[in-house]
């Protein structure tokens, strides 16, 4: 198949993105991943084309888990913003998009504080913490998300599963 792309089109890797794991890029790539419970945080700064995304589980460290790993979190973020700022960027630069967080079982809506509003509420305030502005957000309701995100430019597509 031939693809034809208008002159200012830009081309575009592509990669899955699996939970527990992040991935950043300085060239423009197309992230796909499907969120429940879990959330991504996208980071991007436009103006050097950088970017990256994680997909974390879990607010917090469960026993005898790894302390660094993007399953969870804190680790998750640190390890984005630390990632981007290795490639070039500087934190003030950085703009983030925020989605998941969904409670997609009936059981877990009778729960105080179900794990998918736990992850986006850490989310918001290690962002904040950081001095990062969300400059959009699509968090929370009861149906899981597909989500491309471009690293290169910030641009988001979310679709209710």
């Amino acid at each position: 198949m031939t693809l034809r792309h208008r002159a200012d089109a830009v081309q575009r890797a592509s990669a899955y993105l699996h939970p527990g794991r992040l991935l950043t890029s300085t060239e423009p790539c197309a992230v796909t991943t499907i969120l429940g419970s879990c959330v991504s945080v996208c980071l991007f700064d436009e103006e050097r084309g950088a970017g990256g995304i994680n997909h974390y589980l879990l607010p917090h460290r469960t026993a005898g888990a790894a302390a660094a790993s993007a399953r969870f979190g804190g680790p998750a973020i640190r390890l984005l913003v630390d990632a981007l700022v290795a490639h070039g960027c500087r934190k003030a630069d950085l703009r983030a998009k925020v989605f998941g967080g969904a409670c997609v079982i009936d059981a877990f809506h009778e729960s105080d504080t179900p794990i998918g509003t736990q992850n986006a509420r850490l989310a918001l305030e290690l962002l904040a913490a950081e001095g990062i502005d969300v400059v959009a957000r699509d968090l929370g309701g009861a149906r899981g998300r597909k989500l491309v995100f471009q690293t290169d430019d910030g641009a988001a597509r979310v679709a209710v599963l």
